[in-house]
């Protein structure tokens, strides 16, 4: 053997950049998003950043993350920006034709057993999206109902909060260090944007503002946060 052989030569910057080393270490982070979902004394919250990126580049700061598909109802998407809008539609396709049928709205509980459904419809080739479902149910219509799936649509319920997206180790530790049970809307609102201000501060990936969603039995309120920029 020759010190010219294939083996022999040394690897040049070209070899050592190679796209095997600078590919992500996953799809759900492609496109960045950090959601928080908090329940308070028969009301909810649910926050969003605004950031919408191509990995760490950012196009846009007006995205939509969370969407409402009844009075009592809302949906957070964390992964995948094209999955996303195509859960989006699905969802509003499905919610219309059960109020066809059924003659009413679909409760929070039915919605997300429904979106368990959808996504298990596809584990063969799934979508690349973690709901956050997050609403008033129950018998009175006031009960808090907080749960969260992965892309394949198991869920996890809880009474507290739920977090998704690529910061959640920040955003947890923030809200079990701020969070109170039995919050009224106005203090619910400012723990969540707190908490979800201060979490992607800490993320490249999210961010550029945020919107708050605030549910009650007698409607919704939403408020536009400005975040760093930078």
């Amino acid at each position: 053997r020759t010190p010219d052989s294939l083996s022999d030569r040394p690897r040049t910057a070209r070899s050592r950049l190679s796209p095997a080393g600078t590919k992500m270490s996953s799809i759900m982070q492609y496109n960045g998003a950090a959601i928080i979902a908090m329940a308070g004394k028969d009301c909810i919250a649910i926050a969003s950043d605004k950031r919408y990126g191509i990995r760490n580049q950012t196009m846009g700061c007006q995205m939509k993350k969370i969407f409402q598909v009844g009075d009592k109802t809302f949906v957070g998407l964390t992964g995948l920006a094209t999955d996303m809008q195509t859960l989006d539609q699905k969802f509003r396709f499905r919610s219309n034709m059960y109020r066809l049928r059924e003659e009413r709205e679909m409760s929070t509980e039915a919605f997300a057993n429904m979106v368990t459904s959808l996504l298990y419809e596809h584990r063969f080739g799934p979508y690349f999206c973690e709901p956050i479902v997050a609403g008033l149910g129950g018998e009175d219509g006031k009960s808090p109902f907080l749960c969260g799936m992965d892309l394949l649509g198991a869920q996890v319920r809880t009474e507290d909060f739920m977090v998704g997206g690529d910061c959640t180790e920040a955003l947890y530790g923030l809200c079990e260090s701020m969070y109170r049970p039995d919050l009224g809307p106005d203090e619910l609102f400012e723990v969540i944007a707190q908490c979800l201000l201060s979490g992607v501060d800490r993320d490249c990936l999210a961010g550029w503002g945020c919107v708050v969603h605030v549910l009650t039995p007698e409607g919704v309120t939403t408020r536009d946060l400005k975040g760093r920029m930078d």
